[in-house]
């Protein structure tokens, strides 16, 4: 068959559609050979190869093909059949992966956020398990600067017309973040506005960025599952939520090569009895 033909396959009564190459992803695969017409668990039936296996499971089977990578659904479970069913297609590597589950399951990450109002300015400090989500909402948060002479203005609410200037977030580590807003009166009068994508507004009230910054962690499937206060002046809002792992990606060379695991062979040799 050429690698451009268009192939259905019957799976348990499901049919999936899928190109010649995509199952010849992995040549020494059993859906490789599948194609030639000498396997007989693939029976030819009015144009379509059937198969007596899961259909819902060869759905991410397939997946796998295209994409080259594990990339599960956070309330999947079926770990072991899943397995099974790659090894029954022979793919060898697919099913080794799947058996280090524990790297493959969501993994509970905590964030917490500081909230401390003194005086005239308001200062946030957003911890996190994962450094890749305080990066994230390190690139979403902007603090801009608003710097006048004198002793007061009004509408503190509304950022002024006049350019404000952006300023650098402090990250003590990977796995925290500190701004503030609020006014400084300390050299000269400094009014600091905070700005949250994808929401475009530039707030001064400590009280509206803390409502906006949780709303959007709920957004974010985080879940709130505690408030605390420390040395009665902060607050903290401690969330949850379950993340997906990295997908594992699989290297051209493990397609071109997948030999079979001793437990692999194990279950070709009772195949054979």
């Amino acid at each position: 068959m050429n690698n451009e033909d268009v192939i259905i396959l019957n799976v348990g009564g499901l049919k999936f559609t899928t190109w010649t190459s995509t199952l010849q992803r992995f040549p020494e695969s059993r859906l490789a050979k599948m194609l030639s017409g000498n396997d007989p668990a693939f029976r030819f039936v009015n144009g379509q190869f059937f198969v007596d296996r899961d259909g819902v499971l060869f759905n991410y089977i397939l997946d796998i093909l295209r994409t080259l990578q594990i990339s599960l659904p956070k309330d999947f479970s079926d770990y072991q059949r899943l397995q099974r069913e790659a090894d029954f297609y022979e793919l060898y590597h697919v099913a080794d992966l799947l058996r280090q589950e524990h790297l493959l399951k969501p993994k509970p990450e905590i964030l917490e956020v500081r909230f401390l109002l003194q005086e005239t300015q308001t200062f946030f400090r957003v911890f996190g398990s994962c450094s890749n989500t305080i990066g994230e909402l390190a690139g979403r948060i902007t603090v801009f600067e608003e710097k006048r002479i004198g002793k007061n203005w009004k509408n503190h609410d509304d950022a002024s017309q006049k350019p404000l200037i952006p300023c650098i977030l402090e990250r003590p580590s990977h796995h925290d973040l500190i701004f503030q807003c609020g006014t400084d009166y300390s050299d000269q009068l400094v009014a600091r506005y905070v700005s949250i994508k994808p929401d475009q507004r530039k707030l001064f009230n400590g009280a509206n960025i803390l409502g906006l910054l949780l709303d959007i962690l709920l957004k974010e499937e985080f879940h709130l599952i505690g408030t605390r206060t420390v040395d009665e002046k902060i607050e903290c809002y401690c969330f949850e939520r379950m993340r997906q792992p990295d997908a594992f990606t699989i290297s051209s060379s493990q397609t071109q090569q997948d030999t079979p695991t001793p437990q692999a062979k194990l279950i070709q040799k009772l195949k054979r009895k």
